[in-house]
């Protein structure tokens, strides 16, 4: 698990600074059995209109691009 979370805060890590530009932010919040990756989307990314696509071409990508076995990534309020 823990080399899991590793990597995810890798991906994470790497879309960051786009994020940061606007305002935003993201933190992990969980990750179950199932490789299901829950997330909360921080400051400006919260609110924004533009915050799904962000979690799916951006921040979904990025994690499914170092660990592969995700099945999905989910925003929380």
């Amino acid at each position: 698990m823990t080399n899991k979370i590793s990597k995810i805060e890798e991906a994470l890590n790497s879309v960051r600074p786009f994020l940061k530009m606007d305002g935003g932010d993201v933190e992990l919040v969980n990750i179950d059995e199932n490789n299901v990756v829950t997330l909360k989307l921080l400051g400006a990314c919260s609110g924004c209109s533009m915050s799904h696509m962000t979690m799916k071409a951006g921040i979904e990508e990025a994690i499914k691009k170092v660990l592969p076995e995700v099945s999905a990534v989910l925003a929380i309020d």
